[in-house]
């Protein structure tokens, strides 16, 4: 049986997130490699599925950081393998671009930054049944590529989840981080704290205490029917 999960990321922080343990406890193995950091990406008959993870890269910068081809091959492995993939953030948008669409900030120059209100789609209740509260850390979005079916939104980004198919998704905001991962992020130096649309650090942490458990267990939910639990 296969149970190899390959989890692209694109930063040196611990493997402390909800995908990783989901995975561990429903009998998958999570095998992390960084591509930015020359580690060679797994394209095998042994892969279960893949999760491309957020990041601070612009998915189109192929020539800046040439590893990103690398990522767009595992990408490319998924889709014809016909396995699960999730892409979360820079994840989705990358996904979003490789199947043609445009990513790339809003003309408003908005970030989302804290934890915002998301609302499913009409038709989409199989994906989100009720709008929830869920963590956001991002300036650029993504239009739908072809032949995805549009899944959530929020009041500033409109396309906030999509679908091809049954395996493929794609989300813009981070359900798999916990508090305690989403406090790396606000304590980085670079945190955009004084951008248009960004949260105070008061209201970020009021509203995860108040919200969090609801999203942890919408995205629990959701990781059982894109990675049935094998044990």
């Amino acid at each position: 049986m296969k149970r190899r999960i390959i989890l692209v990321r694109h930063s040196d922080e611990p493997a402390d997130d909800r995908v990783f343990a989901y995975l561990q406890q429903s009998g998958y193995e999570p095998v992390l490699r960084r591509a930015y950091a020359g580690e060679v990406l797994d394209v095998d008959e042994d892969v279960a599925g893949g999760v491309v993870y957020g990041g601070m890269y612009n998915v189109y910068d192929t020539s800046l950081h040439p590893f990103l081809l690398n990522e767009y091959r595992f990408i490319d492995f998924c889709m014809s393998s016909d396995i699960p993939l999730l892409g979360i953030c820079q994840g989705a948008q990358q996904i979003a671009w490789h199947r043609g669409a445009h990513v790339g900030p809003p003309v408003s120059g908005v970030h989302e930054f804290g934890c915002y209100p998301l609302y499913p789609t009409e038709g989409a209740e199989d994906f989100l049944s009720e709008p929830i509260h869920v963590t956001q850390s991002h300036w650029h979005g993504f239009e739908l590529p072809e032949g995805a079916r549009h899944l959530a939104s929020s009041a500033s980004f409109p396309n906030q989840a999509f679908c091809i198919g049954d395996k493929i998704h794609g989300l813009q905001f981070h359900p798999e981080v916990t508090p305690t991962g989403f406090r790396r992020v606000q304590d980085r130096p670079t945190a955009n704290y004084d951008k248009p649309g960004a949260q105070t650090r008061e209201e970020q942490d009021r509203l995860i205490s108040l919200h969090d458990a609801a999203q942890a267990s919408w995205f629990n939910g959701f990781l059982r029917k894109l990675f049935p639990p094998l044990i």
